[in-house]
Formats: C-alpha cells, structure tokens, sequence
C-alpha cells in the first residue's frame, strides 16, 4: 500500500504541472490584458507609462520566467497579490472557502441522504413511481444548466412567493445559525437538484445488477427479511461504484457552484474565480488552480485507497 501511495504521488506532481501550466498558458494568450482593465476609466496613458505599469506587474517578462516565478513562489507558499484588490491572494482565498464548503458539503450530503435511496428503491421496484421519480431527476441534472435552475427557483420561491431570499449567506447585520440556514435552503437545494440525478442513476445501475447476483438468492431462500437483503448484501456490494460516481462529481462541482454562487451572490471561491477571470486577475486564477487541483488529486487518491479498504479483492502492487 505504501509503496503504491508513493507511486501516485509521483504521478500526480506532473499532472499538477501540465494543469498550471495549460492554465497559465491560456489565461496569458487570452483576449484583453489586465493593464487595460486597470487603466480603464483613467486618462489615456502613454506607451511609456503603459510600459511601465506592464513592467511593475512583471508582464513584460517571458511566459516561462513568469510561470518559474510563480511556481516558485507557490512552494514557498506564497501565491502572489491580487492585481485587482492589491490583496494577498491566499487571504482571499481563505476567506472563501468556507463559504463554498457549507455550500457543497450541504448539497453533498443531500445528495447522497436522498439519492442513493432513490437508485436502491427504484432497482428493486423498476415499474414503480420511485423509479420514474429516479428517471426524471436524472433527465433534469443532465439536461438542465445550473443557472437555468437557479433562475427558475429564485423566481418561484423568491420572487413569486417569497419563502427564500434570492442572495447573500446572512441577512445584513445577522450572523446567527438560524438565519444562515435559512439562505442556504434554495441554493443548496438547486445545486443538489443538479448533481442528484448522476448518484441516482449510477446506484440504481449498480443496485440492478447486484440484484441478480446467486448470494441475493441464496440470502432470500434463507428467509433473510428485504431490508436486510437489500442494505447488507445489495448495497453494501454495490458501495464502490456508487462511491466512484460520487469522486466523479468532485470535478463537475467545481463547475457547479461556480454558477450557483455567481446567481445567488454567495461569497465562495467560485464567485470569486468568475470576478476574477472577468478582471484578468492572474494571481488569484493561479490561485485557485492550484488549490482545485490538488484538492481534487488528493481526494482521487483517498477514494482509491479506499475502494482497498472496501473490497479485499482489490491489491496495490
């Protein structure tokens, strides 16, 4: 096991590189230049002072020293200053993320609370409305785009009848439990509605397929009670793909609240990628890579580790 966590390790370091790197690469071959959104508004500069403020914030430089500097800095530590708020880029960052950790723990948790139920349930009555319920969440989060189900909720229980607020974690001036629940309810329900669907439909695979396996018939023909059957032998066999369905949204939740924080106004680290490449913001786009990136390498790594705890039949050599 060790020696097969090390070997992952080292081929993750790479992959870290080429993702900074295409990163980097495109957001500096990108339409528009930060020096221009800075200078908006002001008098027009002349090409020395334009020079000048290219060179204060080390753009006239070549993409392969810029891209070693930051490298560099990044394993000291050290992610740079924002251009856009002239902040210390893992300050801001920092104060980001617990606010997209509510967001998405909440939603994740809701997801897996209601959907592996639903794909279980709607396997073993396949004609019954729990699987046309299962069916038709799986047709919403595949066909529906986030921001069309943000739209529509603000609008039905914000707008029209006014149960929700339609922004913002807290009311202004109130920081207590109560009201920090209240303003999470539709965005994590929306974002939940859109990610439901994929944990639903891949438990429902898994669960059908188990159902046929001889041990589920030699488990009933012993008068084992249904809820028995399908908890410890349907479900629990069918953990590691339903575990493996849900890593695979690791990636497409990053997508996901970036859109629902932008809507609903939430302070997280995905309204702030969405400023920040509005803004040409370099550091803090930096920034967030490489936070995405290592978050979602390491969680890869775990849930193979822990697929070898699942299933004994699984080795690491």
């Amino acid at each position: 096991m060790g020696i097969y966590v090390f070997r992952r390790i080292l081929t993750m370091v790479p992959v870290f590189f080429g993702i900074t790197i295409i990163v980097f690469i495109l957001i500096t071959l990108a339409p528009g230049n930060v020096v221009d959104l800075l200078a908006a508004g002001e008098r027009s500069l002349s090409n020395e002072e334009y020079e000048a403020m290219r060179h204060s914030l080390g753009l006239d430089k070549p993409i392969f020293v810029r891209y070693s500097e930051w490298l560099i800095n990044f394993l000291k530590g050290d992610l740079g200053v924002s251009y856009r708020t002239n902040r210390k880029v893992a300050l801001m960052i920092g104060q980001r993320v617990f606010p997209t950790l509510r967001l998405t723990l909440t939603s994740m948790t809701l997801t897996i609370l209601l959907g592996v139920p639903l794909g279980l349930v709607s396997a073993y009555r396949p004609f019954s409305n729990w699987n046309t319920l299962s069916r038709v969440l799986s047709l919403c989060g595949a066909a529906v785009p986030s921001f069309f189900l943000s739209l529509i909720g603000i609008y039905i229980f914000s707008v029209h009848l006014g149960w929700f607020p339609s922004k913002g974690m807290n009311d202004f001036g109130i920081t207590s439990l109560g009201n920090s629940i209240y303003h999470l309810i539709l965005p994590s329900s929306i974002f939940t509605l859109g990610i439901i669907g994929n944990i639903t439909r891949q438990t429902r695979a898994a669960c059908i397929e188990i159902l046929g396996e001889e041990f589920v018939k030699t488990a009933r023909s012993k008068g084992i009670s249904e809820i028995r059957v399908l908890i410890n032998h349907v479900l629990r066999n069918a953990m590691i793909p339903i575990i493996a369905s849900i890593g695979l949204q690791i990636p497409m939740l990053i997508g996901g609240v970036a859109v629902v924080e932008q809507i609903f106004s939430w302070p997280g680290i995905g309204s702030l990628m969405v400023s920040s490449i509005t803004s040409r913001d370099y550091p803090v786009i930096l920034g967030l890579t490489a936070l995405i990136a290592v978050v979602v390498l390491i969680f890869n790594l775990v849930l193979d580790i822990f697929f070898g705890l699942l299933d004994p039949k699984i080795t690491y050599k």
